[in-house]
């Protein structure tokens, strides 16, 4: 799949500021009320030129979140600018301001796409002539040339999605939501759409913030991911940033004998600088022949390790060293990972 290299914020005016955004649902069960706070207050910031991943686990409130700076839904307490412009007092300069593409799209599956395109322009106050020119110069950006005239329902799903994200750029925003732009695609599409959703900025000079479930998505695409649970901002650092906070590489040894496996994790304890057993998450733990642990600055220590297992007479079937993903990051972050509910 394609990866990108990351760049930091540009410095320039935040295009998203949020403040103790925060939402509160009330509940009823008969006669008796309860209050539900789906976010708690969340602080935020997104610069010019960032795109920015924003996780978390189902039911942290990410798409309470979503919506709220989206303007479909209002806050119960806290402020937020977007796209330079107040979210309780100007929803209607928000919306002219921002794209949004769904995860369930916007396109009618019997309408033809071009048509479908002007219309949405046309919402927008884009003149008839002016949005067919925007949309057929997105058609040819997006690689849709040649479906002008067809119909969604005979598109594939990557064409689709496309279509979606050229339905949201027609009126030419500087920002874009994107919810899950690549639920349900295959890999060969999901791929492809990767490097439009890339050219987003690095040809159009859009901010894109972007909700995913795949972490090599995220990891591939954003400069900067910020991480939600329970209703709070837990996270918020380049993916490589996040990566380095967790503890360590993680060294998986598998003894050739069983016998040898009690001095083989006292010397992948003596590496990773703990206590075998230790209880916390950079403890030693092995599961018959496989010996493992997380060991910060493993390509240093591991010619170490493989040194004393050799005079220790320990022979292995296999070593193997993972460097952190965003999915330890979940793990340690929240316990969970991005797919688990409650």
């Amino acid at each position: 799949m394609a990866s990108r290299t990351h760049r930091p914020p540009s410095g320039g005016a935040p295009v998203i500021e949020a403040r103790g955004l925060a939402r509160t649902f009330v509940t009823r069960k008969g006669r008796e009320k309860s209050e539900v706070k789906a976010v708690a207050g969340v602080d935020l910031t997104v610069s010019d030129g960032e795109i920015v991943g924003f996780l978390g686990p189902n039911g942290a409130g990410k798409t309470t979140t979503l919506r709220m700076l989206t303007t479909l839904l209002q806050p119960t307490a806290g402020t937020a600018t977007v796209a330079g412009h107040d979210l309780l007092d100007d929803p209607v300069g928000v919306r002219r301001s921002i794209g949004y593409v769904s995860q369930s799209g916007s396109t009618s599956p019997v309408a033809l796409a071009g048509e479908e395109i002007v219309d949405h322009g046309m919402l927008y106050g884009v003149s008839r002539a002016q949005a067919e020119r925007r949309g057929r110069e997105l058609f040819d950006q997006l690689d849709l040339d040649g479906l002008w005239g067809r119909k969604p329902s005979t598109m594939s799903g990557g064409q689709r999605r496309r279509l979606d994200i050229a339905m949201g750029l027609v009126h030419d925003p500087t920002l874009v939501f994107l919810d899950e732009p690549t639920t349900g695609l295959d890999p060969q599409a999901r791929s492809n759409l990767w490097t439009h959703i890339s050219d987003l900025r690095e040809k159009r000079g859009s901010t894109v913030f972007l909700t995913t479930h795949y972490l090599d998505e995220a990891d591939a695409l954003c400069d900067r991911i910020l991480v939600i649970d329970h209703g709070s901002i837990v996270a918020s650092d380049t993916p490589e940033a996040l990566k380095r906070g967790v503890a360590g590489d993680l060294v998986e040894l598998v003894v050739a004998d069983e016998a040898s496996v009690r001095v083989a994790a006292e010397r992948l304890a003596a590496a990773a600088g703990v206590s075998e057993r230790s209880g916390d998450d950079t403890s030693v733990t092995v599961d018959e022949r496989l010996v493992s642990a997380r060991v910060r600055d493993a390509g240093a220590r591991v010619p170490e390790l493989l040194r004393a297992l050799d005079a220790d007479g320990i022979a292995l079937e296999s070593i193997e060293v993972r460097r952190p993903t965003l999915d330890d990051v979940f793990l340690d972050l929240t316990g969970r990972s991005l797919r688990e509910g409650e």
